[in-house]
Order: structure tokens, then C-alpha cells, then sequence
């Protein structure tokens, strides 16, 4: 079996994060390669196999597939092992909800604690009102979620990504309520999760995530 995950060279994107937990948790044998974006390899014509041509790309067999949800749900849906989203209908229909929660809003949080400011060099100037107000959004939604140190009656990939995000604020200093905090720092241990923590990284990052 060919299966490979594309990253960007830093190993720092969020999108990245979630599809690396998702094959680890799975217990199934990938391999990693890097694409620069600086070098626009994501356009070369092989790449673009995936038709997106976006970064993570997953390469089953022959068969490319981008998106980070995407991703997660084939290899929820191809590869035997723990299930990625819940098993409920309507669990994992809010598992998803939150998965796009976090990818498609926060923007002004996102850029102002990007990934950078997680794996490289922490933040130095506070929140700007926006950033403030990104900040205080995500709180309030995992507050009304979050039970324990998980969010559904097993774990899911929507914990990680949930987690990911939460961790921006508390890598960076900020105060956190002590549910949050734990929830975050209990899937930041998580065995999948430390790994990608941990994966080699190259020097300081040219854009933020």
C-alpha cells in the first residue's frame, strides 16, 4: 500500500496537524514529504493530482486527495482502527460543525497568535480588540462543549482540532478557565498529538497559519 501525507516544510499548519493525528490514531503505516510553498511546489502537475493542489494532500494508491476534513473522513472511512469522528449521527454532526469552526473563523486570532507563535517564537504584543474579541469567541463556544477532556463519549479528531486552537492562547500566556485548560493541555499529551509537537522543524516560518 502507497500512503502519503504532503506537508509544508514547516510543520506548523493546523490543516497538517489534523490529518497527521488522523493517520497516527489510526494506527496505519504513512509516510510524510514536505512541499514548499515558498517554491511553489504545491503547482507542479503531479501535486495537482489532488485537484485543489492545497496543502496536506493524502496520495492513497494512486488515488490524491486535499482538504484536512477531507482527509479526515476518507481514512475514517477507509482504514480499520479507533473511529475519528463519533459513532452518534448527531455527535458527529457537531464534531464537524467545530471542525469548521475552527478553520473558516478567529480569523484575527489566528493571525495574530498564528501557528508561529506555538512552535517557534512565542507572541510579544498583546491582543488587538479583534484579537481580543477571537479570543473570547472561542472560549465561549468551547465552553458550552467541553466536558472533561473530551467532547463526545469517546474521543475524536474534533478534540485535537479544538485543542489545537485553544493552545494558541495558552502556549502564548493568555489566561485560560482551568476546564479549558485542562481539556487543551490533556489532547496536547495525547501519544498522536505529541508526535506531530514534536516533529522536526527548519528555521523561523515565512507566513503564519
Amino acid at each position: 500500500m502507497s500512503l502519503t501525507l504532503y506537508g509544508e516544510n514547516y510543520w506548523y499548519s493546523p490543516y497538517v496537524f489534523s490529518a497527521y493525528v488522523a493517520l497516527t490514531e489510526k494506527g496505519v503505516a504513512f509516510d510524510t514529504r514536505v512541499i514548499s510553498l515558498e517554491n511553489g511546489e504545491h503547482k507542479a502537475a503531479t501535486f495537482t493530482a489532488s485537484i485543489t493542489g492545497r496543502v496536506p494532500a493524502l496520495e492513497h494508491d494512486g488515488f490524491w486527495l486535499a482538504e484536512s476534513s477531507a482527509i479526515v473522513e476518507y481514512v475514517d472511512e477507509t482504514f480499520a482502527g479507533p473511529r475519528l469522528l463519533p459513532a452518534a449521527v448527531r455527535d458527529r454532526a457537531r464534531a464537524r460543525q467545530l471542525m469548521a469552526f475552527v478553520r473558516s473563523d478567529l480569523m484575527a486570532l489566528r493571525e495574530e497568535r498564528s501557528t508561529a507563535t506555538m512552535f517557534y517564537q512565542r507572541a510579544t504584543s498583546p491582543l488587538s480588540p479583534s484579537g481580543q474579541a477571537a479570543a473570547d469567541k472561542l472560549l465561549a463556544v468551547a465552553d458550552r462543549v467541553v466536558r472533561g477532556t473530551q467532547l463526545f463519549d469517546a474521543w475524536s479528531i474534533a478534540d485535537a482540532d479544538l485543542a489545537f486552537a485553544l493552545q494558541r492562547l495558552v502556549l502564548n500566556g493568555h489566561d485560560v478557565p482551568a476546564k479549558l485548560g485542562a481539556f487543551a493541555a490533556a489532547n496536547w499529551a495525547r501519544p498522536s498529538v505529541r508526535a506531530f509537537v514534536e516533529h522536526e522543524r527548519p528555521g523561523t516560518p515565512p507566513r503564519p497559519y
